[in-house]
């Protein structure tokens, strides 16, 4: 795998970062770290975007990234946060994913 995946993948991995600090800054004690951990983690998941475009096609980079995010935030949103865990949603999850497979496998 080269930098430019590992950029990537870790960039998908911070932008769950910033919904998950937007939705801790909605709760007590918490305003100023969840603004911190949203901020920092857009700034580091585009920081690396930018970086891995450097290698891959960008369609293939956007969907990637946007997929590991959406997929991310939506399995802490169910796991901590007790958010609807029904099979549709999970479909929906699943259709993401199997669409970033094929855009790679393309």
């Amino acid at each position: 795998m080269s930098i430019y995946w590992i950029s990537l993948l870790l960039a998908g991995c911070f932008e769950i970062g910033w919904p998950l600090g937007l939705k801790l800054a909605g709760l007590p004690n918490m305003k100023i770290w969840g603004i911190a951990l949203a901020v920092i983690s857009m700034t580091l998941s585009g920081a690396l975007l930018w970086f891995s475009l450097k290698d891959i096609p960008i369609g293939t980079a956007y969907a990637v990234w946007t997929s590991i995010g959406a997929v991310g935030t939506f399995t802490i949103g169910v796991l901590v946060f007790g958010d609807p865990s029904i099979p549709i949603r999970w479909l929906g999850v699943a259709f993401i994913i199997l669409g970033v497979i094929l855009l790679k496998m393309g």
